[in-house]
């Protein structure tokens, strides 16, 4: 019987999971993103503006969905800023909300604030302040809050944070990390954190990945992305893929069927010059394919001992996919 993880029987939907409009500090408004991500196939959009959570859904229509969702920074000195303290140590969630009318910011700060002029007068601005702490127990206090009022919560761009393994695999309750972020590529050079998804897989932390743009300027667009494999556009169909790991993060390649069958793993894609197998041991496998520009499908055999199975799709220009992880127990 065949398990799928993503399956062309499924509508795949392209996301921006991480982007900032001018209700924090982009320079697009909301209505400037629609249309320049939907003339670029983008289906989705997480407006993940800082530190306050707007609904968007007056821009749904058939063709394009908002997903309701802020990013929440808790730094090292709240009263520093990483822009000019360029050693401090910071974490970025991203909180996405399982409903879109929900725009209740968990852990509000006030030191923390992003108020624009577009921003002030449609923001709910909760009653008092909750002090964030960063470390291990502050840190995943935020996100059981957060869990628990409705989130999914991703960790972003571990690198442009500057946190290595002693920090971020201290963080409890985390739905997914960031493994491809657009705007940290363009501007620093920082390439792919997917040895960060690893190391909370080899910790056993059932964890997913996702990619993003993090646009604050229009040289931040069509980076990263995350391609949902979801029955409809529509919010609840979204989450659910979300929540079920029904989707893979990407910055070049296709991947077009996942799904284990007996005692192998069969992966579709495009746009790919080979594929690599992880398994959480000490072993991996790579195969090639023949066509870059042909639809491939390549088969890998999964064995008892192997803790998970994921892949890493790699095109010419060394650009990747990356799947979610498939579990045998």
């Amino acid at each position: 019987m065949r398990k799928y993880l993503l399956t062309k029987n499924k509508n795949f939907y392209k996301a921006n999971m991480h982007c900032h409009s001018t209700y924090s500090d982009g320079v697009m408004t909301a209505e400037e993103l629609k249309g320049k991500y939907k003339g670029a196939g983008y289906s989705i959009i997480a407006f993940s503006d800082h530190e306050h959570l707007i609904d968007n859904s007056h821009l749904n229509d058939k063709d394009f969905l908002a997903i309701t969702s802020c990013e929440l920074s808790i730094k090292e000195n709240e009263n520093l800023s990483t822009l000019k303290k360029l050693d401090m140590k910071v974490c970025h969630l991203n909180l996405y909300s399982k409903d879109p009318h929900n725009v209740d910011t968990p852990c509000y700060n006030s030191v923390y604030d992003h108020f624009t002029k577009n921003s002030k007068d449609i923001i709910k601005v909760p009653p008092c302040d909750y002090k964030r702490e960063y470390g291990h127990k502050g840190i995943s206090e935020i996100i059981k809050m957060a869990n628990e009022q409705g989130f999914l919560v991703s960790y972003n761009h571990p690198n442009w944070s500057l946190e290595n393994a002693r920090d971020y695999l201290g963080y409890e309750g985390l739905w997914a990390v960031e493994v491809y972020n657009y705007g940290a590529d363009v501007d620093y050079c920082y390439s792919d954190t997917t040895y960060v998804f690893d190391d909370f897989l080899k910790d056993n932390v059932k964890i997913a990945c996702v990619s993003g743009d993090d646009n604050h300027r229009e040289d931040h667009c069509f980076g990263g992305y995350t391609m949902i494999n979801a029955e409809e556009l529509s919010y609840n169909s979204v989450m659910d893929a979300l929540m079920n790991h029904n989707f893979y993060a990407s910055w070049g390649p296709e991947i077009s069927e996942l799904y284990v069958e007996d005692e192998y793993i069969y992966i579709t894609v495009k746009n790919a010059k080979k594929v690599i197998l992880g398994t959480g041991i000490r072993r991996g496998e790579c195969q090639e394919t023949k066509n870059e520009n042909k639809e491939t499908t390549l088969k890998f055999k999964f064995y008892d001992g192997d803790k998970f199975v994921r892949f890493e799709v790699i095109d010419n220009k060394g650009r990747k996919a990356v799947t979610n992880a498939i579990y045998f127990n």
